[in-house]
């Protein structure tokens, strides 16, 4: 016997254990569909597609990432001090604006995750790219190639109208 849909915050529908064991097939259909929850004397199963799961598990993570460097950003901002053996210690080579640029980029980025299917795919290209500019910023080699003194010659202008 279902308990039946029921609204609430996990918009699934609840079944007894005796009624996924009398009726698996139909219990499996209703889960392609949303979210179904098990209920067996005082547990609570949720059963659901495994890609949505997937899912789940991917934006939990990745929102602890995005949340940690986004901690790193501000609190280089406040003056706090971050050393390069911290993970995302690499934003410390950046100033104020850069900062607050980064910031902007990545908090909006990820104000599109529930409406675009790339925003994981952006937020990653996002930190790639900002951790790759710190690299280039903190290398001296780099950093002694802009600075150095070029043996550049100028190109004169061609004669107009001579033929080759």
């Amino acid at each position: 016997m279902s308990i039946g849909t029921f609204g609430n915050i996990y918009s699934d529908e609840l079944i007894t254990a005796t009624e996924l064991n009398r009726q698996p097939g139909r219990v499996l259909d209703k889960a392609l569909e949303r979210p179904v929850t098990i209920t067996r004397n005082d547990q609570s199963f949720a059963l659901l597609r495994r890609e949505e799961v997937t899912s789940l598990v991917k934006a939990a993570t990745q929102s602890k990432a995005v949340f940690e460097v986004l901690t790193v950003a501000f609190s280089l901002l406040l003056g706090k001090e971050i050393g390069f053996e911290h993970p995302y210690g690499w934003l410390s080579v950046f100033e104020e604006d850069d900062l607050q640029e980064f910031i902007k980029e990545l908090s909006e980025a990820f104000r599109l995750i529930d409406s675009s299917t790339t925003a994981w795919e952006m937020i990653d290209a996002i930190i790639h790219e900002w951790y790759e500019s710190a690299i280039a910023i903190a290398s001296p080699e780099l950093a002694a190639a802009f600075s150095a003194e070029t043996d550049e010659v100028p190109l004169t202008k061609p004669a107009a109208g001579s033929a080759v």
